[in-house]
Parts: C-alpha cells; structure tokens; sequence
C-alpha cells in the first residue's frame, strides 16, 4: 500500500497537470468555435471549462480531506474528498452536459448556420487530442499503480477504488478524447455535406457522452459518501485473520467502511473461546486489532466486540443484512 503522503502526492500532481491542460484546451477550443461557428466545438468548449472547474473541486477535496482528526470529526476528514468528487461530477453534468445539448438542439431544429474557415477546428482538435492524452496518460498511470499495489484488476479498482481523484481525472479525460473524436466527426461531415445538422448531432452525442460520466462518477461517490464497505478482497482477509486466531471459535458479523482514502473502520462481532477470562479477552481484542491493522495497512480503527453466536436477535440481524447465504460484493 503506497503511503498516504506519497498517494496524495501523485493525486495532487494528476489534478493540477488535468486542471492546467483543460484550462489551456478551453481557450483554444472557444477560440476555434467562435471563427469556426460549430456547435460541437463550442460544445467542447464547455466541455474542457466543465472540465477545469471539476478539477478546482478535485483540488478542494484533496486539501480538506487532509486535514486531521480533532473532536468534533474523531474518524477525521477523509469523506470530504467523495463530497467534493461528487459536487466535481454534479458540475460535469450541471454546466458541460447541458451546453452541449442546448448547442446541439439549437443547431439541428434552428437555422441552418455556415461553417467558416474549418482549418482552425481541426488544428485545435489535434492539438486538444495531445494534450489531453497527456494528462489521461497520467491518471491511467495513477490508477494502474494503485491497481498493482492493491492486488486487484484495473477494471475492479476503477470499481472498488477509495480514491475518486484519480479516477475522476481518468473517466473525465476519457470522456474528452473522446469528445474531441465526435467533434472532429462533426466538423469533417459539415465540411464534406454543406448541412449544420451533422454538428449538431456531434454536440447531442458530446452532451449524452459527458451526462453519463456524470452519472457514473455521481453514482459511485454517493455510494462512498453514504458510507460503502471496504473492497471484498479487504473484508475476506480480515475476517480469515480473525478467524484463524486460536482465541476465536467464530466470527459472527463483520463491518466494514471506507472513512476516506487508504482508511478503513472495522467492526467485528466474534464469539470467543468461553475458557478465556476477561483479562485474557481485552488482550486478545487488543493483539487482533493490532494485528488487523499491520497486515493491512488501509485498517485505521477497529471495533471488537465479544459476542455468543447464539443470541437470535444478533443472528437475525445479520441474516437480515446479509441473507443466508453472506455475499460481499
């Protein structure tokens, strides 16, 4: 598990290098549809400023999310980072998303409108394209390193990830590739057919691309706001630690959730060895969280609580979350 300040490092650095390359492509971008008069680059446009505030509220998310525990926030600031993530998605939607349709709309149920020096379009989308592979080059590299040192595929860590920095710059830069991609195919095709409609259409299909980026990035930092468990692979190897103590006859109920990045809180249940006497359980509770919390370096705070397997309303409260048949997922 990389070290905090390291991850945060590198998050800090994917955020201002995206913000610093979405800043410069909206300018240009802006510039070439204002000579151009496409729809789909002023689309793109709003794309890339849509884009740029995402990061200020990235950036944000790092800065608080840092700060340490005090009294009034015991397990800390660690989910303020998915409540600016999930603000930073609510932008992409609220001010890219709707631009672009409204531009798409306008131009394929208004007035035909004529395409002028087309040239500078395609200069600014190539040249948006490199600079933004720049940047999502970046956030794969972030992902894939916490991927490797995670354990896990790279499909399942842009699923299971605790940090939504990285994987927000990832999404919303896959987004603006391919962004740049249909609004070069809208531009080329009024060029080749004379009709606007071909650039509108572009700019609808811009407006759909960034609406589900948002609804995927909304979607997963709400789950991780509202308080989502730890990644199964995590609560398997807890549980298997805890049940393969000498002191332990069965573990009854685990929880778990995600505080913040690399920050776990564990609650377990566990039914202990009735021979043990209450001195030898509070060192036994003591070891096992310790032991917890240097196998696994994202478990922060742990939660034991000696429990008989056989008390009913215990049982049906886990059957009750769970079913009978327990299935992380």
């Amino acid at each position: 598990m990389a070290d905090g300040n390291e991850g945060g490092g590198e998050s800090t650095l994917t955020v201002v290098l995206a913000g610093s390359v979405n800043l410069l492509i909206a300018i240009l971008k802006l510039v070439a549809g204002l000579i151009t008069g496409s729809a789909a680059m002023l689309s793109e446009a709003a794309h890339s400023v849509a884009d740029t505030f995402t990061e200020l509220l990235l950036l944000t998310a790092l800065r608080v999310s840092r700060k340490p525990a005090d009294r009034a926030h015991p397990f800390g600031y660690g989910k303020a980072r998915y409540f600016w993530s999930l603000l930073a998605a609510v932008s992409i939607f609220a001010s890219g998303s709707m631009f672009a349709f409204y531009e798409g709309f306008a131009t394929v149920f208004g007035e035909a409108e004529e395409q002028t020096s087309p040239i500078w379009a395609y200069a600014v989308l190539a040249a948006a394209f490199l600079l933004e592979s720049v940047s999502w080059a970046q956030a794969l590299r972030q992902v894939r390193r916490e991927s490797r040192e995670a354990g896990r595929p790279f499909r399942k860590q842009l699923r299971h990830g605790d940090d939504p920095t990285s994987t927000t710059v990832f999404y919303e830069d896959s987004a603006a590739l391919c962004g740049l991609l249909l609004a070069f195919g809208g531009v080329g095709l009024h060029q080749l057919t004379g009709s606007s409609v071909w650039d509108g259409i572009a700019s609808i299909a811009i407006g759909a691309l960034l609406a589900s980026v948002a609804f995927l990035l909304g979607r997963a930092n709400a789950a991780l706001l509202i308080g989502r468990q730890a990644a199964p692979d995590l609560v398997y190897g807890i549980r298997d630690t805890l049940s393969a103590a000498p002191e332990v006859d069965a573990v009854v109920d685990l929880q778990t959730m995600l505080t913040g990045t690399d920050s776990v809180l564990v609650c377990a249940r566990v039914d202990f060895d009735d021979t043990l006497t209450a001195g030898e359980l509070e060192h036994v509770c003591v070891r096992l969280a310790g032991d917890l919390q240097a196998k696994y370096g994202d478990v922060t705070e742990v939660f034991i609580e000696p429990v008989p397997r056989s008390d009913e309303d215990l049982r049906a409260a886990v059957l009750a979350r769970y079913g009978e048949t327990p299935r992380i997922t």
